[in-house]
């Protein structure tokens, strides 16, 4: 997949990062030259485009044309809805991802402007510090589906509601799925007769309601 990532900030530069990683193409575009020097400490020369993301020569030059997907991460919102919106109709971009930086920002960030994904980073760290909050041990290590669903992790300590209970007597929330028990350093299939064990790791998927009732049930004491 070749992502074009406009914008070499830090958002930017650790999506290039990751993106490299996984072994995809990317071009980050960046003109600042503070910025540009932190990236070519940073990253690979070849992934980085010297230039303006909203010049369209500077767009084509870094192969726009052929992109799968743009990442607007520039420091300015109005800059983000303009590159989607040309990446979009001008070049058929067919997937277009923005980064809100001013969360009163936030509405205009949609179809009209042809944003398929909007990362609003203040409303994402405002809920995750929330969840997080909320849960007690339980540890959020992955969202999905647009953060409608999580991956959570808890160890089951001694006393807890669920020590002993078969897992189809479990009283389960609606909208969660026990994914996975790690027992002893080995992984555990998850089937209707297995009883929790305390120091059991247990792996689920959950949607935010589900999070805070399965917390009550693995959590100390089963409060």
């Amino acid at each position: 997949m070749f992502v074009v990532v406009a914008g070499g900030g830090r958002t930017g530069a650790q999506l290039a990062r990751y993106l490299l990683e996984q072994r995809h193409e990317v071009q980050v575009i960046e003109h600042r030259k503070d910025v540009l020097a932190h990236l070519h400490r940073e990253l690979p020369t070849e992934a980085i485009y010297e230039g303006n993301a909203t010049d369209a020569r500077v767009l084509q030059g870094a192969g726009i044309e052929r992109a799968h997907v743009l990442t607007a991460c520039t420091a300015e919102d109005a800059e983000n809805l303009s590159l989607c919106f040309v990446a979009r109709e001008r070049y058929k971009v067919p997937r277009t991802i923005a980064c809100i930086n001013n969360p009163r920002n936030a509405w205009l960030f949609d179809d009209k402007f042809r944003v398929d994904v909007a990362l609003n980073q203040s409303d994402i760290l405002a809920k995750l510090i929330e969840q997080e909050m909320s849960l007690g041990d339980m540890m959020t290590l992955l969202k999905l589906r647009k953060g409608r669903f999580s991956l959570v992790g808890e160890k089951i300590p001694a006393g807890a509601r669920a020590v002993g209970v078969a897992l189809k007597d479990l009283p389960l929330p609606k909208n969660s799925v026990i994914a996975a028990i790690i027992r002893g350093g080995e992984i555990v299939i998850p089937r209707g007769p297995l009883a929790f064990a305390a120091d059991d790791e247990v792996l689920a998927i959950v949607d935010a309601d589900g999070a805070a009732e399965l917390a009550r049930l693995f959590g100390p004491g089963g409060s």
